[in-house]
């Protein structure tokens, strides 16, 4: 058996590194570790409630909407405070915006990349690749950038400026839109739904989600050319890789569930554990620190949780924690979000091939489907003559939890107040879940658990299947750590 140590990887928001123990041409096992501390959940302790509006964002650039948002739930849990329909139109707007380009931005910039190795240069479909999406020089590259652009003046127009918006608040958004400020929004919406429909793709977003079968998905390829859209792309080099293959997960996942309107949400929660649709019971979530370089001895609900760094434990390897739900290693992202969800197309792929490489870039992209037409309803469902945001009194004491899914997946927020400060603050990142180590069961994370099989080239020091198993989970390590 021999070890090799990948990284730090490039195309990744934070510090990554992955020892992988290889025998006979496959990952054995995994190691995942996030090497840099942060330490944002300690520098929140004294400060006013809210403040961490302000700090929070800050934890990063790509996802800082998502961490206002869960915030602003938190401290909204906290006060008891109802958010007007515009401040939940508002509030899906904005986070809608930021987690449409994240996935826009991981499809074009972080993943498609790697398709354009001189590893692959005797395949078919390489030169295409190349002139598609090479880093910089791709033509489909520089033609998402601008609509990316564009579609981000919506974040202009209702939060004022990103990342680090201010205008998330407990009771709401602190922008109301005027009529006229509407009309934009609809027309940026509708200038980037035009992009996805013709260069992504190459259909109506309607007839993308409404692919419901596995079968349906390749009958749908087979109406044009491989080269007719991106997508189409992207599958016809994931039949060739056989990436469906490539990436398994055990098969359990969680979303908190997003977008939130009168009581209802777009996309639902739950969790899906052993073939099973449950109930999301966030009591029976916990951290665990017994591969993490930090104090504790056992696993702790997050309301209850510390992040104290040690050195001192010799089975560390990572600063990240390893969450849990009810013992249980899960999934989060896109793919947990459409199969809890029941869209009966992911449900389909998890069914037959389970959690992939390719399961979940389909499910990014079905997404984008979905949520751009939901966001022009939204948009014309503003009015501009009601309250955007009503007024929160914090309480002296309390504790308040906000959940919400970044692009990424799974994001919870969990503080307390004492005397009027914060006492306690503890969040839980999408890539916290994927991207932790092992438990006190000694059973390793989710990308851990994927990278096992995972097939190494001879004299390879930076295994191509390993850049795509990694990448498909899309992490943010700064996020990972805070």
């Amino acid at each position: 058996m021999s070890r090799i140590v990948v990284g730090p990887f490039n195309r990744v928001e934070g510090d990554l590194e992955v020892n992988l123990d290889i025998e006979q041409g496959v990952v054995k096992s995994a190691q995942v570790n996030s090497p840099l501390f942060r330490g944002f959940e300690r520098i929140m302790q004294g400060q006013s409630p809210m403040d961490a509006l302000v700090y929070t964002p800050r934890i990063c650039g790509i996802c800082s909407v998502s961490q206002s948002v869960a915030c602003a739930k938190a401290l909204a849990d906290l006060a008891q405070v109802e958010v007007p329909a515009n401040g939940e139109l508002a509030t899906n707007l904005v986070l809608a915006n930021e987690n449409m380009t994240d996935l826009l931005t991981h499809f074009y910039l972080f993943f498609m990349p790697d398709f354009c190795r001189d590893v692959y240069r005797d395949k078919d479909w390489f030169a295409e690749a190349k002139v598609r999406f090479k880093a910089k020089e791709g033509r489909s590259v520089n033609t998402m950038l601008p609509a990316r652009s564009e579609f981000l003046h919506l974040m202009g127009i209702m939060a004022g400026k990103w990342p680090h918006t201010l205008s998330i608040q407990p009771g709401g958004t602190a922008k109301p839109i005027e009529a006229q400020e509407r009309i934009r929004l609809l027309a940026i919406i509708a200038a980037f739904r035009r992009y996805l429909e013709q260069h992504l793709f190459g259909a109506d977003l309607e007839e993308v989600a409404a692919i419901d079968s596995l079968a349906a998905l390749q009958a749908w390829r087979a109406k044009e050319h491989w080269t007719q859209s991106d997508f189409r792309a992207f599958l016809h080099i994931s039949e060739d890789l056989n990436l469906s293959a490539l990436g398994r997960g055990k098969g359990n996942f969680l979303s908190f569930g997003n977008y939130p309107l009168q009581g209802q949400k777009l996309f639902a929660e739950g969790a899906y554990i052993q073939g099973e649709l449950q109930p999301l019971l966030p009591q029976h979530i916990t951290e665990d620190m017994a591969f993490s370089w930090m104090e504790g001895d056992r696993p702790q609900h997050p309301e209850s949780g510390l992040t104290e760094p040690s050195l001192d434990n010799p089975e560390a390897y990572t600063w990240c924690k390893a969450p849990r739900l009810n013992r249980h290693v899960v999934e989060v992202g896109a793919l947990a979000r459409q199969l809890i969800n029941g869209h009966p197309l992911i449900m389909d792929l998890v069914e037959q091939q389970g959690a992939n490489v390719e399961s979940r870039m389909i499910a990014r992209m079905l997404e984008l489907a979905i949520v751009i037409p939901q966001m022009q309803l939204w948009a014309q469902q503003l009015d501009p003559s009601a309250d955007f945001c009503l007024t929160a009194e914090l309480p002296q004491e309390g504790s308040g939890v906000g959940m919400v899914e970044a692009a990424r997946g799974s994001l919870g927020h969990w503080l307390k107040v004492s005397k009027g400060k914060i006492s306690n603050y503890q969040i839980i990142a999408p890539t916290t879940w994927n991207f932790s180590p092992r438990d006190e069961q000694a059973i390793p994370g989710a990308l851990e658990q994927a990278l096992v099989g995972a097939p190494v080239l001879d004299g390879e020091k930076e295994p191509v299947s390993v850049q795509h198993i990694v990448r498909s989970f899309d992490p943010c390590m700064v996020c990972t750590v805070h």
